[in-house]
Parts: C-alpha cells; sequence; structure tokens
C-alpha cells in the first residue's frame, strides 16, 4: 500500500507542487520570521561587544526615570565631575575617563534638512581624540567652542565637507558650528550600527546634551593589570555608594542588546501572527486539493479496497501523501525562509543606516518551527478527505462516477453552531471585562467565526454564484462557465473561503482604521479652535521641537489673538510612569481648545498643576490635593492640584506650568497653538509663523485642516502596512482559485473532450475556465466584503467609550476589492485555460 501510495504521488508531480505550494509560503514565512530575528539579534550582540570592546567598568547615575525602548527615550541623568575623580582612586583603576553622549543631536545637512533617522540614535557626545576604536580620517579635532566633528554617516546623509558652516539642534535651539573634521571607526567603518555621532568640544557638549556644564552622563573605566571586571566593578560601586549603576563592559553590552530583543521579539511575533494567516488560508487550500484529489482517484482508491484493502490502509495512503507532500514544502519553505530572512535583515541594516550584519543565522527554533507547521498543517488539512476516501464502497469501482453530493444539512447546521461560537468569543472579548484574555478570547472569536463562515458556505454558493454568473451569461462559454462554478458548491465554497479570509482582515481593519480617522476629523472639529497649529512629524523616540522664542515672535503678528506652547515629558507619580504637558500660557491654550475646560484657572502658580477628572478619579485626588511628580531631571517636586478639566478638553491628563520644563528631558517645546482675532484669514498670519520657524526645520506652522489631516494620515499607512502583510494570505488564495482550476481541468478531461467534439472553439473554451474562476473569485471578494464589514462593524461600535465614534464604510475600497478580484480571477484563469484549450479531443474522450 506504501509504495502504490508513493508511485500514485510520483505519477502526478503537478498534483504535488499545487497541493505543497501554499505550505511553503506559509512556512517561508514563519522561519523566515525566526531566521531574522536571529541574524539581527546576533548582530546587534555583536555591535555592542565592539562598541564596549575598550570598556572594562561603566558607571553612570540611575535614571531619575526609567524608560524602555518601546516607551521612549531615555533621559541621562548627569554625573558629578568628582564622581570622576572617587574612581580614579579606586584601587585596580587604569584608567577612568568622564564621557559625555547623549541622544539629541540633529545636524541639519545641506538642503535645510534635518538628517533623521530610523531608528539609531542620533548622538551628541565630547570629542576625546582618536584611540583603539576611533579613526580620524579628515581634518582634525574641535578645540574652540564654534567648532565640531562628526563620524563618516553624518558627513555623507548632511552632504557636508570640512570646513562647512553647519546648524545642529540640541537642547538649545538651532546653533552655528564649524566642521572641522570626520571620523570612521576600526575595521573602516562609517558608523557603530548606523548611530549618527556629532562631536563637540567637552564643556560645549556638557551645556547642549546634558544642560550644565562640568557633568558627565558616564564613566569608561579600564583595569590595572592583574584586576578582572567583577572585581573592578565591585570596588567602585562600593566606593561610589547608591545613586549609581556599575556594570562591566559585558553586562553593559548585553544589557544594550536585551533592550533591542524586546522590540525584536515584537516584530517576530507581528511577523508569526501574519505567518498564522497565511496558514489558516492555506489549510482551505490544501483541504480543497485534497478534496479533489479523493474525488479523482475514487476508482483507483475503490479499486484498492476491492483488493482488500482495509479503510485503515485508505486513510493511510491519503495521510501519507499528505506528510510527504509536507516534508518536501517544509524543505522548501525553510529554505525559501533563509532567503526572506536574510533580505529583511539586510533592509533593516540598511534603514539602519548601514548597520553591520552578522552571518545569516538559521536557529533550531525556524528548523523545529517549519517542519511541525509544514506537516501538521498539511496533516490536519487531508485529514477530512482521508476520512471521506475510506467510505468509498469497492463497488464504486464499476461505476464512471463515485459516491454523489451529499445533502449540506449536517455542514450547515455545523456553520451554524460554530458561527455562533465564533461571534460569542468575539463579543465576550469585545464587551467584557477579562483582563489579559482579552486580546486572545477575541483573536480565537474572529478565528472561528471564519471556520463557521467557511462551513455556512457551501449553502449559500449555489444561489451566490449563480446570481454572479448570470453577468456572463450572454455567451455559450458564459453559460457553461456559472454552471461549472456552481455545480460542486463544497469545492467552489472552500475556494472562495480562502480568498475570503484574507479580504475581510484587509476590509475589517479598514473598516476600524476609516472609523477612527473620521472620529478623530469629527472630534478635532469640535474641540480645536487653534487656526495655526506648531508641530512636526515624529519618527523616532524624540519629538521635533522648536526654539521658544518662535512663540513670543508669533505673539507679536497682527491679527494673532493668542499664543500657547506646549511642552510635554515622561514623569513618575506614585511610582508610575506618566505623560504630562507644560504651557506657558493657560489661558491661552483653553481658547485654542474652545474654552471647554470649564472652572480651570487662566494661570497657574509654579506649585500648581490641573488634572482631567478621569484621572482625578481613578486616583482619588481632590482640587487641593498635593501630588509629588519626579521629572525627567532634576528633583522630585510636590504640586497642588488648582483644578480638573473634562476629558478631551485639554491636551493630554496632566498640565503644568511652564516652569517645570527646566526639567524636563526636552527643554524646548513641541506643540504651538495660535488664535487669530475675528475676521483675520489665517493666509495672512501662516506665512509669517512659518518665516519665524526657519530655524526649526523639524517642525512647520500649518492651518487647522491640514494639520488634522497629518494626523489622520497615520491610519492610512497602518491600512498599507496591513494590506503588505496579509497580501501573502490572499495570494496563496489565489493560488487556491489556480488549484482548483487546473485540478478540476484535470477532473474533467473527457467532459472537456466531448464539448470540443460538438464545436466548442478553443477560445471558448478558455473563456469558459476564465469565467468559472472569476464567478469564484468575486464570490470569495463579496463573501470577504460582506464578513470584513460585519467585524469592522462590531469591533468600532465596541470602541465607542474609547473615542470611536464615527463608523465608515470603506465602500469605494470594497468596490476596489470586487474589481480587484476579478482581475485575479483572470489572472488565475490564464495557466489552467491554456491547458484546458491544449487539450487533444480524441485523447480527452478515451480518457479514464
Amino acid at each position: 500500500m506504501l509504495r502504490a501510495t508513493l508511485k500514485s504521488l510520483l505519477a502526478r508531480k503537478l498534483r504535488l507542487v499545487l497541493s505543497g505550494l501554499a505550505v511553503v509560503l506559509g512556512v517561508m514565512f514563519v522561519s523566515g520570521a525566526f531566521v531574522v530575528t536571529d541574524t539581527l539579534s546576533r548582530s546587534f550582540d555583536a555591535l555592542f561587544a565592539s562598541a564596549y570592546a575598550t570598556t572594562d567598568v561603566g558607571v553612570t547615575a540611575k535614571p531619575k526615570v526609567e524608560v524602555s525602548e518601546f516607551e521612549g527615550e531615555q533621559v541621562v541623568t548627569p554625573l558629578p565631575a568628582n564622581a570622576v575623580q572617587r574612581v580614579r582612586a579606586v584601587p585596580g583603576v587604569r584608567t577612568a575617563t568622564g564621557l559625555v553622549e547623549a541622544d539629541g543631536a540633529r545636524v541639519i545637512g545641506s538642503d535645510g534638512k534635518v538628517v533623521t533617522s530610523m531608528g539609531p540614535p542620533r548622538l551628541g557626545i565630547a570629542w576625546t581624540g582618536a584611540d583603539d576604536l576611533v579613526e580620524l580620517r579628515a581634518g582634525r579635532g574641535p578645540v574652540a567652542a564654534d567648532e565640531f566633528v562628526v563620524n563618516a554617516t553624518v558627513a555623507e546623509a548632511a552632504g557636508i565637507t570640512v570646513g562647512d558652516r553647519v546648524g545642529v539642534l540640541t537642547l538649545a535651539p538651532k546653533k552655528q558650528f564649524t566642521l572641522v573634521g570626520i571620523y570612521g571607526y576600526s575595521g573602516n567603518r562609517d558608523s557603530i550600527g548606523g548611530v549618527q555621532e556629532v562631536a563637540f568640544t567637552e564643556p560645549v557638549a556638557q551645556q547642549l546634551m546634558l544642560g550644565e556644564t562640568g557633568v558627565y552622563s558616564s564613566i569608561r573605566v579600564t583595569a590595572a593589570p592583574g584586576v578582572t571586571r567583577e572585581e573592578l566593578r565591585d570596588r567602585i560601586a562600593t566606593a561610589l555608594g547608591p545613586g549609581y549603576v556599575t556594570k562591566t563592559g559585558d553586562q553593559l553590552a548585553a544589557d544594550n542588546a536585551a533592550g533591542l530583543q524586546e522590540g525584536l521579539g515584537f516584530f517576530t511575533n507581528i511577523l508569526l501572527g501574519f505567518a498564522g494567516v497565511a496558514l489558516f488560508v492555506g489549510i482551505f487550500l490544501i483541504l480543497n486539493t485534497f478534496s479533489i484529489i479523493v474525488a479523482q482517484r475514487t476508482r483507483e482508491l475503490a479499486l484498492m479496497r476491492a483488493l482488500g484493502g482495509s479503510r485503515r490502509q485508505v486513510i493511510g495512503s491519503v495521510l501519507v501523501e499528505a506528510v510527504v507532500i509536507g516534508l518536501i514544502a517544509s524543505v522548501l519553505g525553510l529554505a525559501a525562509g533563509v532567503g526572506v530572512g536574510a533580505l529583511l535583515a539586510y533592509l533593516f541594516s540598511s534603514f539602519a543606516g548601514g548597520m553591520e550584519l552578522g552571518t545569516v543565522g538559521v536557529p533550531l527554533a525556524a528548523v523545529v518551527s517549519s517542519f511541525v507547521v509544514g506537516v501538521l498543517v498539511t496533516v490536519v488539512a487531508a485529514v477530512l478527505p482521508a476520512l471521506r476516501a475510506s467510505r468509498i464502497a469497492p463497488v464504486a469501482a464499476m461505476q464512471d462516477v463515485a459516491t454523489p453530493d451529499r445533502p449540506l444539512t449536517r455542514i450547515s447546521v455545523a456553520g451554524g453552531v460554530v458561527t455562533a461560537a465564533g461571534a460569542t468569543g468575539l463579543g465576550l472579548g469585545l464587551f467584557a471585562d477579562l483582563g489579559d484574555a482579552t486580546l486572545w478570547t477575541i483573536l480565537g472569536g474572529v478565528l472561528v467565526s471564519f471556520v463557521g463562515v467557511a462551513l455556512l458556505t457551501p449553502l449559500i454558493s449555489r444561489p451566490v454564484v449563480s446570481g454572479i454568473g448570470r453577468l456572463f451569461s450572454w455567451s455559450l462559454p458564459g453559460r457553461l462557465g456559472r454552471l461549472n462554478s456552481g455545480r460542486n458548491p463544497r469545492r467552489t465554497a472552500i475556494t472562495a473561503a480562502a480568498l475570503m479570509v484574507g479580504i475581510a482582515l484587509v476590509t475589517g481593519v479598514t473598516v476600524v482604521m476609516d472609523s477612527a480617522k473620521s472620529s478623530l476629523k469629527a472630534e478635532a472639529a469640535t474641540i480645536l479652535k487653534a487656526e495655526v497649529i506648531i508641530s512636526g512629524d515624529q519618527n523616532g523616540p524624540r519629538p521635533p521641537s522648536y526654539d521658544p522664542a518662535v512663540l513670543r515672535g508669533a505673539a507679536t503678528i497682527p491679527g494673532v489673538r493668542s499664543v500657547a506652547g506646549l511642552w510635554n515629558d515622561q514623569v513618575v507619580i506614585d511610582g508610575e510612569k506618566h505623560y504630562v504637558n507644560a504651557t506657558d500660557d493657560l489661558a491661552a491654550l483653553k481658547d485654542a481648545f474652545g474654552d471647554a475646560a470649564g472652572a480651570v484657572p487662566a494661570t497657574l502658580r509654579d506649585d500648581q498643576l490641573v488634572v482631567s477628572v478621569p484621572e482625578a478619579a481613578a486616583y482619588g485626588w481632590q482640587v487641593g490635593t498635593k501630588v509629588t511628580i519626579q521629572p525627567s531631571r532634576g528633583d522630585p517636586r510636590a504640586y497642588t492640584i488648582a483644578a480638573t478639566y473634562p476629558e478631551d478638553s485639554l491636551p493630554g491628563d496632566y498640565l503644568l506650568p511652564v516652569a517645570a520644563a527646566r526639567d524636563f528631558g526636552i527643554t524646548q517645546p513641541t506643540m504651538g497653538f495660535l488664535r487669530l482675532a475675528d475676521g483675520v484669514p489665517v493666509g495672512q498670519v501662516l506665512p509669517r509663523v512659518k518665516a519665524l520657524l526657519a530655524d526649526s526645520p523639524e517642525v512647520s506652522a500649518q492651518d487647522a485642516q491640514a494639520f488634522v489631516d497629518q494626523q489622520a494620515a497615520t491610519f492610512d499607512t497602518l491600512i498599507t502596512m496591513i494590506q503588505i502583510l496579509l497580501a501573502l494570505a490572499i495570494l496563496i488564495a489565489v493560488l487556491g482559485v489556480v488549484n482548483t482550476l487546473a485540478l478540476s481541468v484535470l477532473e474533467r478531461t473527457r467532459e472537456l473532450g466531448l464539448l470540443r467534439a460538438v464545436g466548442l472553439g478553443r477560445a471558448q473554451t478558455m473563456r469558459m475556465v476564465t469565467v468559472e474562476a472569476v464567478v469564484i473569485s468575486v464570490f470569495g471578494a463579496l463573501l470577504g466584503v460582506v464578513v470584513g464589514a460585519g467585524m469592522g462593524t462590531a469591533v468600532t461600535r465596541a470602541l465607542k467609550s474609547d473615542g470611536i465614534t464615527e463608523l465608515v464604510l470603506p465602500w469605494e475600497r470594497m468596490g476596489t476589492y470586487l474589481v480587484l478580484a476579478a482581475l485575479v480571477g483572470v489572472i488565475a484563469a490564464v495557466l489552467p485555460a491554456i491547458r484546458a484549450a491544449r487539450l487533444n479531443v480524441l485523447g480527452a474522450i478515451a480518457h479514464d
């Protein structure tokens, strides 16, 4: 039986390829996720090991507010200069060098724009000279206060050379410096991990990057001969006491790498999630393939039964075929995943500024998951067809047709039950408070709902497919194609269901995102009354900022009624991290938001703050309550709640006086709001505000509508990203259409031969197959649009309390999906249609 199965498998190579292609693509995504993560992980390990190669022990001050990679930018707590002297006095210390190093030095390039970064920090440092790691390639080190040097990555990105006058943004507004040198690193590297470095003289670096002179961000220590890193670390920690963090170079490298591992883990989970969707769609394809295969092998399997084969052997025959296909597909998918993982790692390194990649790694998890997933998915999809094959009676071997189609009653009842269960799970996840189980309940509800709808699809396929097919029934090939697409409801339903899943997810996400975007615009139109807004696009952990002098200048422009600036920071309140805002003019800010803040005072004393009503209620605070806030810099400070305000009537949940911004991580404003006098057109004021921002190229001034559109554009970006990631699932669904048609053409060889014999031409045959493909594709897309719109509507309604109050159904995009589905059907039909048209008429009639 085993030999017969393997020979049957090898005799039908096309079937083998079509069956395994979906698994190959799904496994490729799974293994690729692990490969790219492992490659980048080892690259980061090597990167930080190189960066700390010359550091035996590092000393820093404990941060005022600890921030992870996901939460934003860690603000450096300065070390006093005497800390360096105390470390040098520790026995076993060979050298102790005070370093100045902080993120936030942004170079303005020759084009007048800030050199951006896609992840790596933009460090401002104090020049300490060339050493074993740093190599001066051109010019010299900075000596005067208005001189600086940059690494080669910055010089190339900014388009600057030695001798140029260059603007740099730091904690201070734009300042001009003369570029006196360009440096690189050992190994002919232009940067370490794509990091942009700008080096000033020590006093200038201290003032611009740390906010004061005579302080350092860290101390780099080397050990005397015979003293281990661990011994020296412990000695320094004892000498300095609490308030300092002392670690070996190995620990620093590991800690920095671990911070990025968290981000990589999140990235991996996203890829695995979409791989899961692709494999879920692949199950439909494989299930349909094996169903067709079993139908085609009815006589073969029945003959096996007639010759003494048991039901168990027939089931084993189909499952062996599934295992073989799964193994082959897993090997190919793993190989493809290695290539995709390497490509993704290369793209990541390119976007990160040319980070040096380690060798491409294939972790054990990638290998194990590839084979487990590939074989398991294939075998699971083949179980039902295998059971169906075992029920074939031996007498069927004497018949031209096997068993007739079974009634749809049982599968429809099962579909109704499963759909109800999925809807219940989705409802619980959206409306009930399930804590940490909420996300998994929603995902489970979505998955089960898809399965339920797929089971119900055969019930509705015949009438819906017939209705869609009537659009093409104006010709004989169109009528034949319509009849063919509806002759086997189960097969049509499974093929369409695969396409339904991908389109339903895209449609559902689009409904939610478009609704959120519309809600944001509606809320902004209601709340935001400022006619001109100063802001910038944040493309990193540090929000764009501008010179506070712009606010003073804007207030003097004729026609401007009021101006309010906004500063923000991450602070600790009662042991929890929160984002807070500060403003220089609370009355103007209230005016900019329509004065909906109620009893909020026009001004705040330096020891007062105002809090939103929900936040005050959550902590049991009242007007007069004292709240202690630890900012990113400086010491904790107590503030008295002067008033509370309704949610969303002012930006954020906490508003502090502008004096508090002196201890913020970013001491410059990040946003600004201008109200104009009645009757003053925006076009009269806006150009003058833009002129004030000439030295603040990270931000711009725009009218309220442009600002809201800019914020809402984020949703379009998310939709595009999700569409790209779900494209693989949709591609697998398209392969399902190709697969079904190709196997269907093989199954109907004699029928096609008879049609050709009675006068159906080659072109007509191709049109008949194309109509069949288009009808199935449009049916699947129509299902996807309806199911996706329903799920998107449910999620949107569930998020009403979170501010998504508008429901938007993207009719234009849904119509586009249907048109694209028809195009997909035409493309999917090309190869099967050509194969059908090329059949030898006499050979096809004689086909058994």
